[in-house]
């Protein structure tokens, strides 16, 4: 058994490779492949066939190294034909022609660009993908709006019992949680509320103060930021998980529309449930800033009640009520599309859902600031 190796002869100025052993890739390869990127740099275009008639054994590693050589000549050389094979056995011959359509040239690497042209790059992709997937968002909820005024023109198209258990797991459920938190916030509002206006000797408006950020911001943004935490990202795990199954496939398949059994339900169910927990949430905003004023700040229950109720007039709670079912809406419609739109792998599935939270958040908050402004305008 000998090694690969081979030698150059030279006829009329042209060059011709004659093939030595063994072109394995247990017999030296590497060493070869080497010293013929430098023959085929230095003198490729003079190469014009290539022997193989002293050739003992060839596998497949052996026969690309030979395709890619003779590929390579020809782009040295201009207009020239590539080498030829010369002096074939049957069996190599077989080899090579089965390995033609494989043939691959490798990628050279990208030059190295400057970091302030990276930074560039990955701004201009960002921006771009970012209008993508803005546009495809918008498509979507399109879709689900007129799939949600098909149910109400065919109501006997809707899908109640689903309706019902998304209400539960998606509202009922977490109660404990947007009520906790609620109160916590309400409590620490107050106490730092407190400690600011004591200074000026106004303690006793930190009714007012509780009472009016509770109603107008905190407590519905707090439970929306909460549920797109915890429900918006299980709809997209829940969808995901049944598109990785091609359980959606399976619903086309059967005529059954994936938007009136997966979507609609559960952005109704959301819709429904959100203003239901965000009043809930300023009930014990106010609650846990009423407690905290009256054993931290010697504010009596019946002090707090009474200017509660002659300061902070309704009007506050519907303002912040009536930016829950938007809430809702982005947040479920958010969730489902990150997961009809989970391809391949569970890794896409968690980076979905991971966007699925970031998306809804920042929604939830851009449409906030948006009502802000509205109601500033409005002097509401």
């Amino acid at each position: 058994m000998a090694s690969a190796g081979y030698e150059i002869a030279e006829e009329n100025g042209a060059l011709k490779l004659l093939l030595r052993g063994d072109w394995t890739l247990r017999d030296g390869l590497v060493r070869i492949d080497d010293q013929l990127r430098k023959l085929v740099a230095e003198q490729g275009n003079r190469l014009k066939s290539i022997d193989l008639g002293g050739l003992d054994e060839l596998d497949t590693a052996g026969a690309m190294i030979l395709l890619r050589m003779r590929e390579n000549c020809a782009a040295e050389g201009e207009n020239q034909p590539s080498p030829v094979f010369e002096n074939a056995s049957p069996i190599h011959d077989q080899l090579i022609e089965q390995m033609k359509p494989h043939l691959e040239q490798c990628a050279n690497d990208p030059a190295e660009r400057k970091s302030f042209v990276l930074m560039l790059d990955r701004i201009g992709r960002g921006t771009e993908r970012f209008g993508t997937e803005g546009l495809s968002i918008l498509s979507f909820v399109g879709a689900v709006i007129a799939r949600i005024g098909g149910s109400i023109k065919k109501p006997t198209r809707f899908r109640m019992t689903p309706l019902v258990h998304h209400m539960e797991e998606a509202g009922m459920d977490a109660t404990l949680i947007v009520g906790l938190m609620s109160f916590l916030i309400g409590a620490v509002v107050a106490f730092m509320g407190a400690r600011v206006l004591a200074e000026f000797g106004a303690s006793v408006f930190t009714v007012e103060l509780v009472g009016i950020t509770v109603l107008r911001e905190f407590g519905v943004l707090l439970t929306a930021i909460l549920l797109a935490g915890r429900s918006g990202s299980a709809f997209t795990a829940a969808i995901g998980s049944r598109k990785l199954r091609e359980e959606i496939d399976a619903m086309r398949v059967l005529g059954v529309n994936p938007l009136d059994a997966l979507v609609i339900p559960r952005t109704i169910a959301l819709m429904l449930t959100l203003p239901v927990l965000a009043f809930l949430a300023a009930f014990l905003g106010i609650l846990g800033g009423g407690i905290v004023g009256w054993l931290a700040l010697d504010i009596p229950p019946q002090l707090f009640m009474a200017r509660t109720q002659e300061i902070v007039v309704v009007d506050n709670l519907m303002v912040g009520l009536v930016k829950a079912p938007f809430f809702a809406f982005v947040i479920a419609v958010v969730g489902c599309y990150h997961g009809m739109n989970v391809e391949h792998s569970a890794e896409e599935l968690g980076r979905r859902t991971t966007m699925a939270v970031v998306q809804s958040l920042f929604l939830v908050i851009l449409i906030d600031a948006l009502f802000a402004m509205l109601f500033l305008e409005l002097g509401i």
